[in-house]
């Protein structure tokens, strides 16, 4: 992961810096924005838990399940592991620790990979460029 961290920092490198004003900006603005994907985040996980159930609950599953294919489970699964990294990295970010960077970079990540693995190439590519390069502009303040 870490070789993957400094590629990533290399080409992140080549594009042009913030200035500082913006970067402390976003350095106080990060843990909000965490909090408002969250808050945004959490009732579209609850519909799809409440969706799984109600279709459960007429004996249809398997047959929602076979036409809807895998990609109800794949976002079942991204989208609450990417809310439970956001919500760990809450208090890091507050505190503006290593830690908190690291979990919001790694929900970044997951991101990227849920929108390769669900084919939103290139909303999820234009996304995740502009996440790890506004992350990668603060980085240097998570200490």
């Amino acid at each position: 992961m870490d070789k993957m961290t400094e590629t990533i920092d290399v080409y992140m490198k080549k594009l042009p810096p913030l200035p500082v004003n913006i970067k402390d900006i976003i350095v106080k603005f990060a843990p909000w924005a965490a909090i408002i994907t969250i808050v945004i985040g959490l009732p579209a996980l609850l519909a799809i838990f409440g969706l799984g159930s109600y279709i459960n609950s007429f004996g249809m599953g398997g047959l929602y399940y076979a036409n809807l294919g895998s990609g109800y489970m794949f976002a079942l699964l991204f989208l609450a592991a990417e809310l439970v990294l956001r919500g760990l990295s809450v208090p890091g970010l507050f505190a503006r620790s290593k830690g908190g960077w690291n979990l919001m970079y790694y929900s970044v990540l997951l991101y990227a990979v849920y929108s390769l693995v669900s084919f939103d190439i290139i909303g999820g590519l234009i996304s995740t460029v502009i996440s790890l390069y506004l992350l990668f502009q603060v980085r240097e303040y998570y200490k």
